[in-house]
C-alpha cells in the first residue's frame, strides 16, 4: 500500500496540523511516512504546501512525482488549482470552497469551482461554515481533514485520537470542538459521494 498527498493552503490555516495528525495517525498503525518540509512564505497569507507519503513500506523520498498523488488536500480552492499536475488519473481533490483573498486580482470563484470539478473524484466542502457550525472558524483545517478522511488509508479512530492529542494543551472544549469540525466535514463528504 502506498498513499500520497499534497497538503495545500496558505500559511495560517493549519497545514502542519493536518500533517501532525496524519503523520502520527499512520504511526499508530505501523505505516511509514516521509513529509517534505512545508514549503511556501512563513509569513500568514503566503502560499504553502507539503507532500506527505503514506505506506506499508519503507519510502524512499519524500517528494512526490507529477501525476502520482492519490489526493490534493487543500484549505484554499485557488491553492488546490497550483497542484492539479500532480494528481493521478483518479486521484481525488479534497478542497475548501472558502477562499482566502489575499491578492487583489483574486480569480472568479465560480471559474475555479468549475476547474475544481474537473478533477474525477473531487469534494468542496463549505469550511468555514462547518467550522463555525462546530464552535471555531479556526478548526476549518480539521473539517478538511475529516472531509479527507473518508479517502485516508487510516483509520477514523487513529485520526481522532491525534486530534486530540494535538489540542490536548488547549482544554476540553478546544478538543470537543476539533472533533466536531472533524465530523462534520467527513459526513459532508459522505453525502456527496
Amino acid at each position: 500500500m502506498k498513499y500520497d498527498i499534497i497538503l495545500a493552503g496558505v500559511g495560517g490555516q493549519g497545514i502542519l496540523s493536518i500533517a501532525f495528525v496524519i503523520d502520527n495517525a499512520a504511526l499508530e498503525e505501523n505505516l511509514f511516512f516521509k513529509q517534505a518540509e512545508v514549503h511556501g512564505m512563513s509569513q500568514r497569507g503566503g502560499a504553502v504546501q507539503s507532500h506527505l507519503r503514506l505506506a506499508d513500506t519503507i519510502i524512499y523520498s519524500d517528494l512526490i512525482p507529477l501525476g502520482e498523488a492519490d489526493m490534493i488536500l487543500s484549505v484554499e480552492p485557488l491553492e488546490t488549482l497550483r497542484y492539479f499536475e500532480y494528481l493521478k488519473p483518479r486521484g481525488a481533490v479534497v478542497s475548501s470552497s472558502t477562499p482566502y483573498i489575499n491578492i487583489p486580482d483574486y480569480p472568479d470563484l465560480e471559474g475555479i469551482f468549475k476547474e475544481i470539478r474537473k478533477a474525477p473524484v473531487q469534494v468542496l466542502v463549505d469550511s468555514e461554515k462547518l467550522a463555525r457550525e462546530a464552535g471555531s472558524v479556526r478548526a476549518q483545517n480539521m473539517v478538511m481533514l475529516g472531509a479527507a478522511s473518508v479517502f485516508l488509508p487510516l483509520k477514523e479512530e487513529s485520526l481522532k485520537k491525534y486530534i486530540q492529542v494535538l489540542f490536548e494543551r488547549r482544554g476540553t472544549q478546544v478538543i470537543q470542538t476539533n472533533l466536531k469540525a472533524f465530523e462534520l466535514g467527513r459526513q459532508n463528504a459522505l453525502s456527496g459521494r
